[in-house]
């Protein structure tokens, strides 16, 4: 159920991820989601989250001005 507007349809989608950090612009495109099919709100389970989060974390080791990384190639 979408916690937006309380739609009980959701349906497998693919989102871009965009995070920022000191300047330094990250782009995680195909990111695996939920998408509400009312009003487009995107979920990402935990177990995508977690990814995210290491790729983010690498990102940041880095310290690059812009990275720009498909999904499927490093989660």
């Amino acid at each position: 159920m979408c916690m937006f507007c309380k739609c009980k349809t959701v349906k497998p989608s693919l989102d871009t991820f965009l995070a920022n950090y000191k300047g330094c612009i990250l782009i995680v495109k195909n990111v695996p989601c939920e998408e509400c099919e009312q009003c487009g709100a995107k979920y990402y389970s935990d177990s995508v989250m977690e990814k995210l989060e290491k790729i983010t974390s690498e990102a940041k080791s880095r310290m690059q001005e812009l990275t720009v990384t498909d999904y499927s190639r490093v989660a």
